[in-house]
């Protein structure tokens, strides 16, 4: 009996992969990095900069990067300095622009590759880095916005345990939280992501302040949901 052809397609966050094993096929999701920052516009490109110092910088799941973080600080700095020299107009300022672009984006090719490498073909953990995912075939279908369906104190003081329904297609799951004094609230900041959706613990809170909580889902063709209808509560 002839073995098949290999299949390619669009993969879920990655290729998928033709192997076989007594005449057996096996297709496997293999995470990948998305690297359409080469051409983003130069805001996006240092936004992407700024996520990827703050995602690896102690993160215990990439160790040994290609670059330290205080010298890919050091490149997105002379980036956006460059930016705004430019705006000033002049070939020169445009060539050190175009050289600080191409050096920033260089090096965050390599940390892609390493941060792939090292991802364990783990969603969440790619996604702590600050690099987004390529999107998936197999995830054709926009996703539902979360719906919190519960918020509880842990045991421990100032965290709690948040909840959410089922999502088709989801992945993984971001909470972002914010205080709330008075009628203001804000700023909003990541409290991580997670794969048990029944019960995601939010650290570090302040006793006895109240926060305002959402989610989101990740995964699916979007790549991230609408953020959930905000919940209060009280850490204690």
């Amino acid at each position: 009996m002839t073995n098949p052809p290999p299949i390619y397609g669009k993969a879920v966050y990655g290729a998928a992969v033709y192997t076989s094993a007594n005449q057996r096929k096996t297709m496997t999701h293999l995470l990948r990095v998305l690297l359409a920052f080469k051409s983003s516009p130069d805001h996006s490109l240092g936004e992407l900069g700024g996520r990827v110092i703050k995602g690896m910088t102690g993160n215990p799941a990439y160790m040994n990067p290609t670059i330290t973080m205080a010298a890919l600080q050091l490149l997105l700095t002379a980036f956006t300095d460059a930016v705004a020299s430019q705006q000033e107009g002049g070939p020169i300022a445009t060539a050190n622009k175009v050289a600080a672009r191409t050096a920033l984006i260089m090096e965050l090719r390599k940390l892609a590759g390493y941060v792939q490498a090292n991802c364990n073909n783990d969603l969440p953990t790619l996604l702590s880095s600050g690099f987004d995912a390529v999107a998936s075939h197999g995830a054709s279908v926009p996703l539902a916005t979360p719906v919190i369906t519960g918020i509880t104190n842990g045991q421990m003081t100032g965290q709690m345990l948040v909840a959410v329904g089922a999502v088709n297609n989801a992945k993984c799951f971001e909470i972002r939280y914010a205080t709330i004094i008075g009628q203001t609230v804000g700023p909003w900041q990541s409290g991580g992501m997670f794969t048990n959706s029944r019960s995601m613990a939010l650290g570090g809170l302040v006793a006895g302040t109240n926060y305002a909580i959402e989610v989101r889902a990740i995964g699916g063709s979007t790549k991230y949901s609408e953020w959930s209808a905000g919940s209060s509560h009280m850490s204690l």
